[in-house]
């Protein structure tokens, strides 16, 4: 019964803050129509969130456990509902900004929280990756299930309206329930016999890490795919919008398919790796989204879906676009597995460590980009740009290989 309350604590808190995470592609394009701000301000939303998460892990990762878990998660909980129902009441770009910082900030206390009171209620590794996986899940669910709440609060008939900010009053609610669920949840308190160097040790281990070759073409490699990630997914809705001239709502609700083409494609790279290797899978995506874009995004040119009401009569383009998400799903996971794989377990957590802050600063830096694009060219060229990352994937990933090959050939050759 314990273990079936800490779970349901951990599933709520992790669903809610799915909906916060990625709801900037949402918010970028009703900020630029509310607010009438350039979408160069605008693309500064997935820098509040995402850096603020890469300072904050590395920052909080060793005091959480003096806090202790079930104290975390209810503060990280606590600040975000306090800022959802402030947002409405400002309605101002600037409260969007101090939102985005704050969701950063609890998500990075949330996640770490969450991955160490797994280990409370399993006990053993089976348990514990199923369970792991179950969460991850459910913020899947959470991500597409935010698309279509943020859709039902947006007035159609007047795209200057802020009305649509009340949808953090739902959200506040949602996380009320969660603060709950966690507040009754019997998490135990850490043992805490962390010693105060530790923490800067850590920090020490990381900067190691990155003058070894195959650790810094691995970082390469990263950065590159959440900038294709981030700078596709966070503008869809804007693209939808301003270059197909969809309705805002159904723009929202068209780009939940760039969610669930990431799901699907993770859920059937992991039965083709069964057959194939990592290397081939990984090029093979690559090119099947170079070969999206441009077969694609030359369909989108002279469409007008202004007269289009629900998501079901959208122009083929527009269901083709998200689905660049599909390829692109299995190469973070995969390339993330293969360089932990790669060094000895007492360097997982440097690794991980160096995984979340090039993953933050790439995202951050591939809604920038797209913005500035978007914003002094249009919406085609923006995505045309994805083409340049993509090729240097190609590149690093392939340079990536070599390096694991080698590295796994050394200790034959001694």
């Amino acid at each position: 019964m314990n273990s079936i309350r800490i779970t349901i604590a951990l599933a709520c808190s992790y669903f809610v803050f799915a909906i916060l995470l990625n709801s900037v592609g949402t918010v970028i394009l009703q900020a630029i129509n509310s607010f009438d701000i350039t979408k160069m301000q605008a693309s500064v939303l997935e820098g509040y969130k995402d850096l603020t998460i890469a300072i904050i892990s590395f920052v909080v990762a060793s005091f959480i456990p003096r806090i202790g878990y079930k104290f975390a998660m209810l503060l990280a909980l606590g600040l975000v509902a306090l800022i959802c129902l402030l947002v409405p009441y400002i309605a101002e770009f600037y409260a969007i900004k101090i939102l985005f910082a704050v969701i950063g900030c609890s998500f990075a206390i949330m996640k770490i929280s969450v991955y160490s009171v797994i280990g409370q209620v399993t006990d053993n590794a089976n348990k514990h990756s199923s369970l792991l996986n179950t969460i991850e899940g459910l913020f899947m669910v959470g991500v597409l299930s935010g698309y279509w709440i943020f859709s039902g609060f947006i007035d159609s008939n007047d795209a200057h309206s802020t009305t649509w900010l009340n949808v953090y009053y739902l959200l506040a609610g949602l996380i009320a329930v969660a603060f709950v669920a966690v507040t009754v949840a019997p998490i135990k308190s850490p043992d805490t016999h962390a010693q105060r160097g530790e923490h800067w040790q850590a920090f020490v281990e990381m900067l190691v890490l990155t003058y070894k070759p195959l650790v810094l073409i691995f970082i390469i490699s990263a950065f590159l795919y959440v900038l294709v990630e981030q700078g596709v997914g966070t503008w869809l809705p804007t693209f939808n919008n301003q270059v197909l001239k969809l309705p805002v709502d159904v723009s929202i609700q068209l780009a939940s398919l760039f969610a669930a083409a990431l799901a699907l494609g993770r859920l059937v790279a992991g039965q083709v790796l069964r057959v194939i290797g990592w290397y081939s899978l990984l090029l093979g995506c690559l090119i099947a989204m170079a070969m999206l874009v441009l077969l694609i995004l030359p369909l989108t040119q002279d469409v007008d879906g202004s007269h289009i009401t629900n998501v079901f009569d959208v122009p083929f383009a527009a269901y083709m676009l998200p689905l660049i998400g599909f390829f692109m799903a299995p190469l973070y996971p995969l390339l993330n597995s293969v360089m932990l794989s790669s060094l000895p377990s007492s360097q997982h957590a440097s690794m991980t460590g160096l995984i979340v802050v090039f993953s933050a600063l790439g995202g951050t830096t591939g809604s920038i980009i797209t913005g500035y694009i978007f914003d002094k060219f249009s919406g085609q060229h923006a995505f045309y740009l994805t083409l340049i990352p993509i090729s240097l994937l190609v590149v690093s990933v392939s340079i990536f290989k070599k390096m694991t090959i080698a590295q796994h050939a050394e200790p034959v050759k001694g």
